[in-house]
């Protein structure tokens, strides 16, 4: 048994975890302020449109409930579309936080001649423009 407790401990204390328990917590907190806002604010604004109704939520044509399905659907659009406008803003900051990648440096185009050390010599010359000299082969190594 203490070994499952052990276990359970491990699994509970990981930062993910946590993390997932904090945004379940505030996404219900915020979910009460947008249903709030539409109960209060949008269905109210809806129902002046409809006759013989204080507020949309109440609409119920055919005794079927649709104002307040309605109601649901209003709500779930607009947490959703805060909740993408959020994570947008932390994707921005996350990639900003990000260190590029440093470029491979770029392959050498020159050379070194060995006879008269000009180290202006073209990577394929044969011979050195300097000195006349025959250069020696390259040595081509295989990655």
């Amino acid at each position: 048994m203490k070994k499952y407790i052990q276990e359970f401990k491990t699994f509970i204390s990981r930062g993910n975890v946590l993390d997932m328990a904090v945004g379940v917590v505030i996404a219900s907190s915020f979910t009460a302020i947008v249903n709030a806002a539409v109960a209060g604010l949008v269905t109210p604004i809806i129902g002046l449109f409809i006759p013989n109704t204080t507020s949309f939520a109440e609409w119920a044509p055919g005794g079927f409930g649709l104002g307040a399905f309605i109601n649901a659907v209003i709500t779930f659009f607009i947490t959703a579309v805060v909740v993408f406008m959020v994570m947008k803003v932390v994707n921005a900051a996350r990639d900003l936080k990000k260190k590029p990648e440093p470029e491979a440096p770029a392959a050498p185009t020159t050379k070194t001649c060995p006879y008269c050390l000009s180290d202006d010599v073209k990577i394929g010359a044969v011979k050195c423009p300097h000195c006349a000299s025959d250069l020696p082969e390259e040595e081509t190594t295989e990655e």
